[in-house]
């Protein structure tokens, strides 16, 4: 009998990218049985997770069958420790597309004032991987709007801060470039594994995420005009030398209801199942960053549309 697979979380509009399937150009895939270890350096020039069996004498505990339903929520199972893999960073060696969904605010739906944003991270099975809160004041909030410096904690099922975002104060137009938009992740708190930074184009948005050491590692570019009607907005990872596309940030259309009257976002995020954990998790703080830049609503309640405003 054909293998059971399980369709994907609501929110996914590719319904044939599942865990385990291919990848572009041919990215090699995590084989079942392995565990991914010490990191190294792939064939596009950037750093993967080597793939290779248990070593011996490390036990490697049982993943629970069961999720974890705690105040409402499914939790996606604690999975088994890896070797030099930052603590709680353990569920993204098990996923390679996961889906970041704003929580709507009913306040500021009647109020126009903007609230903390807050966010639920889960896999394809709907499962909450992590949640993830804003923390900031009310003034920065509603004086800086958009362009607002940040701190997110995304924390596990336990309640353990296990990725920190901090997004500092910048120019959010290319009109100058000295001074763009950066964001440093952290996991654990405090300890830096690497960095999203905006570079400098008169039409694109264009990233580079970097590793703890300032080394670029991969290459984000969306499109000219970054307009959420009707479809998607895709942002593609690339390899450095952008030849070689590695995976996707994917703005999703929501509706037109939903689109008009909040700026609650839902984001896709695939990447390869062997990529460094470290850098997945830069990979979610591009997303942030993205949606900060250009999904979340000015004063004037309109979406950006470029790097230009």
């Amino acid at each position: 009998l054909p293998a059971h697979k399980p369709a994907p979380a609501p929110g996914f509009s590719n319904a044939n990218y599942a865990p385990g399937n291919q990848v572009p150009c041919d990215y090699p895939q995590q084989a079942p049985g392995t565990y991914q270890g010490v990191a190294g350096v792939g064939s596009y020039g950037f750093q993967v997770q080597a793939t290779s069996p248990i070593p011996p004498g490390f036990a490697v505990p049982p993943i629970q069958n069961q999720p974890v339903v705690q105040e409402g929520a499914i939790w996606m199972p604690v999975p088994p420790p890896f070797p030099n893999c930052p603590p709680g960073l353990e569920y993204l060696t098990q996923i390679d597309q996961i889906l970041i969904h704003q929580q709507i605010e009913l306040l500021e739906i009647l109020t126009g004032f903007e609230t903390k944003n807050k966010y639920e991270i889960k896999n394809t099975l709907g499962q909450r991987v992590y949640f993830a809160a804003e923390d900031t004041d009310c003034c920065t909030r509603n004086c800086c709007g958009p362009s607002r410096p940040f701190t997110i904690h995304i924390t596990d099922n336990l309640g353990h801060e296990v990725i920190t975002l901090e997004r500092p104060l910048r120019c959010s137009s290319c009109c100058f470039p000295c001074c763009l938009q950066e964001l440093e992740v952290q996991a654990p708190p405090g300890t830096p594994v690497g960095y999203v930074v905006q570079n400098w184009h008169a039409c694109l948005p264009k990233f580079t995420i970097q590793d703890e050491k300032r080394m670029d590692i991969l290459k984000i570019s969306g499109p000219c005009v970054v307009c959420s009607c009707c479809e998607d907005v895709n942002f593609e990872v690339r390899s450095v030398d952008e030849s070689c596309a590695v995976g996707r940030i994917s703005k999703q259309w929501t509706g037109f209801l939903k689109e008009a009257v909040t700026d609650a976002d839902n984001f896709g995020i695939t990447f390869p199942m062997d990529l460094d954990v470290k850098m997945k998790a830069v990979m979610i703080g591009a997303c942030f960053l993205i949606d900060f830049m250009f999904f979340e609503h000015a004063s004037d309640k309109k979406q950006r549309a470029g790097v230009w405003q």
